[in-house]
Order: structure tokens, then C-alpha cells, then sequence
């Protein structure tokens, strides 16, 4: 696929909070203004409330309070499935129709438009994830966690969304892969010129992938820094904690090496 000079949406965030009943605070009146192109990342502890923001995004959860805007448009004025076309969204147990043929999965938004020739498509977004074309014909349990979740992203912008959402893609995935995985996300971010979010649990991944972390702890953003400025000790001690794991396994593996 060529490279794309359009850059994706806009996100704001306006002072949004999701409670739950019995009084559980998932997220706590945040607000903060993603501009389109950018690759960020969401990290935190279980818990954070990094999810649970990710997924007012396309409306899988409503806020209790405050508005999510694309764009400059609040995501509730759209019907959540005509909103949810426009959204790529990966997650970490992929959802592959199991019944279905790998390019079947891939088309299945494109058949849910009205789009007539798919299979033009399927071959290109193969192409664009690095598959084979044979692997059209295959059904989800030939391949492997790698292949599979290379199928999502494939379904996930198969109708050329300009924003990608991602909830802990790679969790499910061995190291390996995990990397090269990442990798290829963030070059497709790159190519595409797309609007990305991520929620990792993982600090390290976090830091090389994205061009702004927003760390959250109880509901809140405790941290809104550039990779750069986290590693120099400049957001706080939250995400002084998460960064302090990579670095320290680094330390480890130096002083084997030694």
C-alpha cells in the first residue's frame, strides 16, 4: 500500500469519569487532547483505568460524565456501529470468527459497508501485514498468535480507518513476536500517518513505540511526557516506578553480559 499524506483524527478527552454502581471510580475527571498523527501510549498498573479509557474512545464503554470528541465531534452523536467502522481497534484475544476464512475475517467490516469488491482489498491489507496471499484461503487455527493478531490489524484497517486502537495487542504473544509485532504497528502508524493509542501494561514497549506516554494511576493521569523526558526522571514517582523495571532488567542483563 502507498504511503498516505492524509494524517488521522483529532481525540479530546473532556473531563470524563466512568463510575460503576457500588461506587467504584474506574476513571476520575480526566481531560487531555490528542493531536492527530500521533502515536501515544496509555500505561498503568491493573487497574488504572487505561482500558476503560481506551474503550470510551469507540463507545464500547459510555462515560458517566463529561464528552470523547473525534475530531472535534463528540463520538455520541454517531450510532456506536457507524462510529465503530471509522475506529480500527485491535485487542489482546484478537476475535477471529473462528468459522470464517482468514479473508472472511479481514473483509468482514468491509462486507458489513456495503462493499461489494473485497478480495482486491483482502490481498492488499495481506501485503500491508507482511502475510502471504495463501493464508486468504486459511482458517483462523492454522496459523499462529502472531499470524492471528496480524489478521486483526489487518481487519482492524481494512477500512482505511484514520484512528487505530489498540488494548494490550501483544499481551497474549511471546517476546519475539511481541517485538516484531510492535515493530511492524508502529511502521504501519508511520505509513499510514494514522492516529494511534495503545494500553500497554509494559513501560519498556510503552517507551519505544510511542511519541507520548500518558501514564494513569486511579482513574487519573499522573504523567503526560515524552519517552525522552520519563527516562530523565521527569514524571513523577508513578511513572518513575514503571520505568524503574526496564531499566533495572537492563542493569541485570549488562551485568551478565559482564
Amino acid at each position: 500500500m502507498p504511503q498516505t499524506h492524509s494524517i488521522g483524527p483529532s481525540v479530546a478527552f473532556e473531563d470524563v469519569s466512568k463510575r460503576y454502581d457500588g461506587g467504584t471510580i474506574a476513571v476520575d475527571t480526566v481531560s487531555t487532547a490528542i493531536a492527530g498523527g500521533s502515536f501515544v501510549a496509555l500505561v498503568g498498573s491493573s487497574g488504572s483505568g487505561k482500558s476503560t479509557l481506551l474503550k470510551m474512545v469507540n463507545r464500547l464503554i459510555d462515560p458517566s460524565a463529561g464528552a470523547v470528541r473525534i475530531g472535534g465531534e463528540p463520538v455520541s452523536d454517531a450510532a456506536p456501529h457507524e462510529l465503530r467502522r471509522r475506529i480500527g481497534y485491535v485487542f489482546q484475544n484478537i476475535g477471529l470468527f473462528p468459522h470464517m476464512t482468514v479473508a472472511e475475517n479481514i473483509a468482514i467490516g468491509l462486507r458489513l459497508a456495503g462493499e461489494k469488491a473485497r478480495t482486491p482489498r483482502v490481498a492488499e491489507l495481506l501485503d500491508l501485514v507482511d502475510l502471504p496471499q495463501a493464508f486468504a484461503a486459511r482458517m483462523p487455527d492454522a496459523l499462529s498468535g502472531g499470524q492471528r493478531q496480524r489478521v486483526g490489524v489487518a481487519r482492524a484497517l481494512a477500512t482505511a480507518p484514520g484512528l487505530l486502537l489498540l488494548d494490550e495487542p501483544f499481551g497474549a504473544l511471546d517476546p519475539v513476536t511481541r517485538d516484531q509485532l510492535g515493530t511492524a504497528i508502529r511502521a504501519l502508524h508511520d505509513q499510514l500517518g494514522l492516529t494511534t493509542i495503545m494500553v500497554t501494561h509494559d513501560m519498556a514497549e510503552a517507551l519505544i513505540l510511542a511519541d507520548r506516554v500518558l501514564v494513569m494511576d486511579c482513574g487519573q493521569i499522573v504523567a503526560d511526557a515524552t519517552p525522552q523526558a520519563l527516562l530523565a526522571g521527569e514524571g513523577g514517582a508513578v511513572a518513575d516506578a514503571l520505568v524503574a523495571v526496564p531499566r533495572e532488567q537492563a542493569r541485570r542483563m549488562r551485568a551478565l553480559e559482564a
